[in-house]
């Protein structure tokens, strides 16, 4: 029975540019069972607030008597090794197919470790990122991650109207919040009284994910989590 002509071309892809482990460079899956267990997980102690290693698993000096609008951001893994490499190969060079198998470690760190939410929400990218890029890596994630775990994913109420330079370009973490100060905007109100799981693919300062939180709880929203696949550390 001959296959359906996308299944053919597939097959035909596969083929011609089999997959490889984007850790050691194994033919078979985008990244490998062994890679898998040598990723760099990020482990207890950490700050109960922002997940930054925190020797006391208390609050760490930054979010020591700040009142911050997130509830608290989660990260399985420390930004670094093939991790690291793992997501600039989502974010950079358009291996979008990574999105599933990355989706899939963030679904297995959620069933040890659960996490308040019942919709999911990407942070969106300015629109002319967007073009330039093509596609929004959390929103990739997002999806992949919604197919797992069985939770609807909103892509269009949280918006991003200011075009501020990348976070990686600012050094301090004052600076990172001032780069997104009132950057977002929700436009309809169907997280109002929602319980959202912010999802983006990197924390750095947690500056990001703090403003689009504050506009989320502006909007009505009743608790606001930060999920991301990797925090530098």
């Amino acid at each position: 029975m001959p296959l359906p002509l996308a299944q053919f071309g597939e097959v035909v892809v596969d083929f011609f540019f089999p997959c490889r482990c984007v850790g050691c460079g194994k033919v078979g899956e985008f990244l490998c069972a062994s890679c898998c267990q040598k990723l760099p997980r990020l482990l207890p102690p950490f700050c109960r607030k922002c997940g930054k290693p925190e020797s006391s698993g208390g609050l760490c000096a930054t979010c020591w008597g700040r009142q911050a609008e997130i509830d608290g951001i989660r990260s399985p893994f420390r930004f670094d090794g093939v991790i690291r490499r793992a997501i600039h190969e989502l974010k950079y060079h358009n291996l979008k197919a990574l999105s599933a198998y990355l989706a899939k470690l963030l679904a297995v760190y959620l069933q040890a470790n659960p996490v308040p939410g019942e919709i999911l929400a990407p942070v969106p990218l300015y629109p002319r990122r967007l073009r330039e890029r093509g596609y929004n890596q959390s929103s990739l994630l997002a999806r992949e991650l919604g197919k797992v775990i069985g939770l609807p994913v909103v892509e269009d109420s949280l918006y991003r109207f200011k075009d501020s330079p990348p976070q990686a370009r600012t050094t301090t973490v004052e600076g990172r919040r001032r780069n997104v100060a009132d950057a977002f905007t929700c436009r309809e109100q169907r997280l109002n009284g929602k319980r959202v799981l912010l999802v983006d693919d990197v924390c750095t300062s947690g500056a990001t994910l703090e403003a689009c939180a504050a506009t989320l709880k502006a909007a009505g929203a009743a608790s606001v989590w930060g999920l991301t696949l990797a925090r530098e550390t």
